[in-house]
This record gives structure tokens, sequence and C-alpha cells, in this order.
């Protein structure tokens, strides 16, 4: 007898609020809407915005769950993480979830009512390596123990890229249940237009990961201003100053859609990004991309980029010379990477995750049918 599939009715997410896992939860809880799936996401890291609330809350069948607790790569955060997993085991009771999705770590371990998928966005192992050449040292090692727990804990592990799940599994060991799902957005929210001469970049600027500060450092060598959207504040809260820099600071979704329509180039020399939503919203909005040549943005990108290595100033100055002087290529490049963009949809990215949803959904039910099986029948014999 073959078992009917099972039907995915309601999703406990968790996200950060800060940077691109808010933008892909609410993306993927629109997808999961329009199958007339509900989605409760509970928020870490701070308090959502008056305008990320009025985003999540335009989507049909979504309920905000709103937090101050911390994510478990903030300082010292582990008695908070321990009232965080109460607070999300309380709302898993009320609101019967079929499916626990974590955009975090640590609380995969916690005894879910549900079967747990835990997506890895990025960490800070995989972070050091990155940028510094190593691991981080001994003070990590209880964020890695607590990483690990919650990995090995979880029924199924989704990474954005290839290379991002290789990384999972170089630092917290090989996982039995895992795929790649690639991340989406709506191509219609991130249109070109009439393009402006100047480049454009967006990550906060002393992220030694995205790498912005190289780009702010060769603008003065560059006939385009550079326009930055994200902070500009040192470590120590100073504000930096550089030469045909434009400074936008943090901008809503919908301004940032107009500086990707206007922007000529879209430039992101990143050390670390595992797949990069800001590159692919450039991208669909016919930005030319200039990227670091690192293994995940090759993976994601293909040829439909130009690629320098990090550390190498001059090249990222000479590819955006080059691409300054030369209109026909340039058109070329964008319509290469809008191209390319259109192949990581939000349709795409929803159909894979109801298909890892479903799978997870059978295995408990087949496990089940198996335990079931093997009970001894009392009362017979």
């Amino acid at each position: 007898m073959t078992m009917s599939r099972a039907r995915v009715e309601r999703v406990l997410m968790t996200t950060d609020t800060v940077g691109g896992i808010w933008h892909y939860a609410l993306e993927l809880a629109r997808g999961l809407s329009e199958h007339g799936i509900e989605v409760a996401l509970a928020t870490l890291g701070a308090q959502p915005s008056a305008d990320q609330h009025r985003s999540a809350l335009s989507i049909k069948g979504l309920t905000l769950h709103p937090s101050n607790y911390p994510l478990e790569w903030m300082s010292n955060p582990w008695d908070d993480l321990q009232r965080a997993g109460d607070w999300l085991l309380k709302l898993a009771t009320d609101t019967r979830p079929d499916i626990v999705h974590l955009n975090h770590y640590c609380h995969g371990a916690l005894p879910w009512p549900a079967p747990v998928m835990v997506a890895a966005h990025s960490c800070v192992y995989s972070w050091f390596e990155a940028v510094h050449g190593a691991p981080p040292n001994g003070d990590w090692q209880r964020y890695h123990e607590a990483v690990d727990h919650g990995l090995a804990s979880a029924d199924m592990v989704v990474a954005p890229s290839a290379a991002m799940l290789s990384a999972i599994e170089k630092f917290y060991g090989s996982l039995p249940n895992t795929r790649v799902i690639a991340n989406g957005r709506r191509s219609a929210e991130f249109r070109p237009r009439n393009k402006r001469a100047r480049i454009l970049a967006a990550g906060r600027l002393w992220d030694e990961g995205k790498n912005v500060l190289a780009l702010a450092r060769i603008a003065p060598h560059l006939p385009w201003p550079v326009r930055l959207v994200g902070d500009a504040r040192r470590p120590d809260g100073r504000k930096s100053h550089f030469a045909n820099v434009e400074w936008i600071g943090t901008a809503s979704s919908r301004r940032l859609a107009r500086e990707y329509a206007a922007a000529a180039i879209y430039a992101l020399p990143a050390r670390y990004e595992p797949f990069g939503l800001s590159i692919l919203e450039a991208a669909l909005a016919g930005c030319p991309l200039v990227l670091g040549d690192i293994p995940s943005l090759r993976e994601v990108w293909g040829r439909a980029a130009l690629y320098v290595k990090p550390d190498d100033e001059r090249g990222l100055a000479n590819a955006l010379n080059g691409l300054i002087a030369n209109g026909i290529e340039r058109q070329a490049w964008g319509v290469r990477a809008r191209h390319r963009a259109r192949r990581y949809s939000a349709a795409r990215m929803t159909k894979g995750y109801l298909q890892a949803y479903g799978d997870l959904l059978d295995s408990r039910a087949a496990a089940h049918l198996s335990d079931f099986r093997r009970e001894p029948v009392k009362g017979l014999g």
C-alpha cells in the first residue's frame, strides 16, 4: 500500500531582523502563503522596525512573533538563548506547526513536536577562515558546541549554496540529511531603469567579509562615484569618510530597489558571501556584477559576473574602470547578470522548500509506521 504525501499546513520559522535573512524569510513566507501554508515568524536579534512590521503583516497567513533574544554569535548569549528556547517551544505548543524551520543553529537541539529543518546561511567559523585564513580561537568553543549540537539534532540541514554546505560539514562534521536550495527573489520588485553613472555596493563598511572597505579605498581612482548602502561607522562608533564615496546609510527595501535600478554597476569584492541576496537583487535590476573571486559566488553566478581577488584592489579598480569606459560591454554584462538572476526565482525557492518539507513529513510518517509494525500486538496468541 502506498502512503499519500503528507500535507504541510503550518510552519514555525525563525529569522534575524538584520540583513538578508529577514528578506529571505519574508520571501519564502510569501511563497508558502500562496500555497495556503500559514507561517508563524519568530524574530531574534532585535525587534523588527516599523517598516519590517508592515512588510511582514502584509503577507496573508503570516503571524509575527517578535523578541529581543540574541543569536548564538552575539556576545555571551547563553542564558538568554535558554530563555529563547523556552519561548520558542511555547510558540510551537500554541501554533502546532507541521514543520519547524530554524534560520539559526543552537535551538535545533530542542525537543520539538515536529520535524526540524535548520537552514545554514553563514557561520562564525567559515567566516573567520574566509576573512582571516584560520578558524577563530578557543573563545568561540562554546559557540562551536552549540552549533554542532543544533546541526546534529536537525532532521534536515539546508544551505543556499554547495559551497556553504561544504563549509558547514568541514567545521561540524558530515550530516546525514542535507540539500542545497538556492535563495530566490521576485524579479518584478527589481527592474532596470535609466542607469546613471554610479557604482553601488551594499554592506556594513567594517564587515570584513563583505569587504566594502576595499571599494571605498579605490573610489578616489574612479571617474564615477561609489554609493554605499549600509552603516559607515567604525567599531569605535566614529563615522568614516572617503573621497568620491556617497553614503546612503541603511535603506528601506523600496529605496534599495530604486538604487539598484539606477546603478550602472554593482560591486561587492567579498571574501565571504554564502549566496548574496543583494547581488541577486542588483542583477535582477540589470546591473553588471564585479564580485569577489570566491567559490560560492563562482557557483552562483558562473560566467555572468566579473571576478577579482578580494585583496587585489588594483584589479578591482581596473575591472570597474574597464566597464566604465565601455558602455557596450557594460550593457552586455548587465544582460548576462539579469538572465542568470532569473533562474533564482522566489517560485523556484518555494518549490524547493515545499519538496523538503514534504520529504520531512513523509520520513516522519514512515518512521512512525515502521515503529507501529514492529510493536507487538497485545492480547493475541
